[in-house]
């Protein structure tokens, strides 16, 4: 068994499994099998996607090498809801989307309902066995894989719609629902999921909730404390909490599904969740224009908001350097606008870098030709800071503008490593002084590119940085001091892709050592035993700092 980390790039190294849980048995494993074989169909679940891969297959999957030398119980492999999965099966499971973190869990357990989950928990409460909740597995900070030997409980297979009330606008979906389908059933409705990310073909309901996901139209409809009425969720001994409210109004006592939004999974495994969701809109305009300098978007922002007033659903600003990346990784081809003019050499002199910035502005609206004149007069209004812009003039040209600040994370992959940052600071003037100042920090150093871009509506700026190959020294020069240059403008180290595994100790930085201690309080009473997500968001499995 894997005792000390070793996968988790350019963090401690020294992160020991902790001695508290229990090791998986043939016992433990046969006990699941009995829960999942069982037939606990829930009896509300209409929207269930049966054509889905995560239907096909057994219920849970064992590594190859799983069992072997042991003389506990009969052969797991004679059930019919287990078999031994191949390593790229389990890779899959264990293995986080950057491809910076793995862990190596041998059992990995597939429920299709609030039951069997209970059920899973209480055995594993009971027994002391470590537990990762895995949604879409799309996070970024080694948040939705193990650590260690974790049993992974994914939630592929609670995919279904549950309900959905056009009257009210509200709808309620199991954890498992991936964002795309659920917002594909929401529009057949004429509603409108109140979320929307560049992961939403892969990304799960309940992983957007507990990762508290804020995504690119948070500027219009807020964020998921304020859209989520209710939830249904297990606790770490398999009690379920139903607080499932379909009502927008309800005083009645502390608000518990708060606790669980933004919990990253260790709080307790969001099942189910009920939603308000906006009038899907009768047309969208997207602009896509560039400016001269960051204080240009700033300019353009105030404009926008002032000009376009309740129809502005989105502003994304992204660099030069972003618009370099995806045409130079992933071939997109970007307006000459973008590019032209003033435009200076890269590092490698095979390409120009732009050093103009690309605003993408959207607007939601119910009369199409009175958001089209209203964007087009903003166009016309900001001459002085729009060098060149354009509307789309159809949904095949918004898609492609929206490529080209959706697929910024997929190109960047491309050079190699990507260090990653997801971060925000209260003055949206602030935001790009932390590319400049890390820009300088790392002039000396081997990377090949850094990268700003971002929400300006909720200050919300992603950094990265990459190089061909990991570099600790890169690592070393960018960590902590970001964290005390976000601090410094009174921002926070996560703006919205969590903590995780990967910002443990950064979390500091942005909370209070009091905060902190409630912080523990709270799981401490939600998850006595510590089995949910260990080793993630508070420090408590983690070695003493030296020094």
């Amino acid at each position: 068994m894997q005792a000390v980390s070793r996968f988790l790039l350019g963090r401690p190294q020294n992160l020991r499994r902790a001695s508290r849980f229990a090791e998986l048995t043939r016992l433990d494993v046969e006990h699941f099998q009995n829960v999942l074989d069982a037939t606990s169909g829930s009896t509300n679940r209409r929207g269930a996607n049966k054509e889905d891969v995560a239907n096909r297959g057994s219920s849970v999957v064992l590594a190859s090498d799983f069992g072997s030398g042991r003389t506990t119980s009969s052969s797991s492999s004679s059930s019919s809801s287990a078999k031994h999965g191949s390593a790229v099966e389990l890779d899959r499971y264990n293995r986080d989307w950057l491809g910076t973190v793995e862990g190596h869990s041998q059992c990995v357990l597939r429920p299709r309902t609030t039951e069997q989950i209970s059920a899973i928990l209480k055995h594993c409460h009971d027994r002391g066995l470590a537990v990762c909740p895995q949604g879409g597995n799309t996070g970024l900070v080694g948040g939705s894989v193990p650590v260690f030997d974790e049993i992974v409980l994914s939630l592929e297979r609670m995919n279904g719609i549950v309900d959905i009330d056009e009257r009210s606008g509200v709808a309620v979906f199991e954890a498992g629902c991936v964002l795309e389908q659920a917002n594909s059933a929401l529009e057949k409705k004429g509603l409108l999921f109140p979320l929307d990310l560049g992961a939403k073909g892969s990304c799960q309901i309940g992983g957007n909730l507990a990762t508290n996901a804020g995504g690119l139209r948070l500027l219009r409809y807020g964020n998921l404390h304020g859209n989520c009425l209710g939830l249904e969720f297990v606790k770490a001994d398999g009690s379920v909490v139903d607080v499932l409210s379909r009502n927008k109004k309800d005083n009645t006592g502390i608000d518990l599904k708060q606790l669980l939004i933004g919990s990253e999974g260790t709080l307790g495994i969001i099942t189910k969740a009920a939603f308000q969701c906006p009038v899907l809109p009768g047309d969208t305009n997207v602009l896509l224009c560039a400016v001269r300098t960051y204080e240009d978007c700033v300019k353009l922002f105030q404009k926008a908001r002032q000009e376009l007033g309740e129809i502005l659903s989105a502003f994304e600003f992204f660099d030069g350097r972003s618009v370099a990346c995806t045409r130079d990784n992933l071939q997109l081809v970007p307006p000459e606008f973008l590019t032209a003019a003033d435009s200076s050499s890269s590092d490698s002199g095979t390409s120009t870098t732009p050093s103009r910035f690309a605003v993408l502005i959207e607007t939601s609206g119910g009369n199409g030709e009175h958001d089209s004149a209203k964007l087009e007069g903003l166009l016309e209004s900001s001459s002085a800071v729009i060098l060149d812009g354009t509307v789309a003039a159809s949904g095949t040209q918004q898609r492609s503008f929206w490529q080209l600040r959706e697929r910024i994370a997929e190109g960047l992959l491309k050079d190699g490593y990507t260090y990653k940052y997801d971060v925000s600071v209260p003055d949206i003037s602030d935001i790009y002084k932390i590319v400049e100042a890390a820009d300088k920090r790392l002039q000396s150093k081997p990377i090949s590119r850094i990268v700003g871009y971002g929400h300006m509506g909720d200050g919300n700026l992603h950094l990265n940085v990459t190089s061909p190959t990991f570099d600790q020294e890169i690592q070393d020069t960018i960590e902590p001091w970001l964290w005390s240059e976000v601090s410094k403008y009174g921002g926070s180290v996560s703006a919205e892709h969590g903590i995780g595994l990967m910002k443990v100790r950064a979390v500091q930085y942005s909370k209070s050592e009091e905060a902190l201690n409630l912080m523990k309080v709270v799981k401490n009473t939600m998850d006595p035993k510590g089995i949910l997500n260990p080793y993630k968001v508070l420090d408590g499995d983690w070695p003493q700092e030296e020094g």
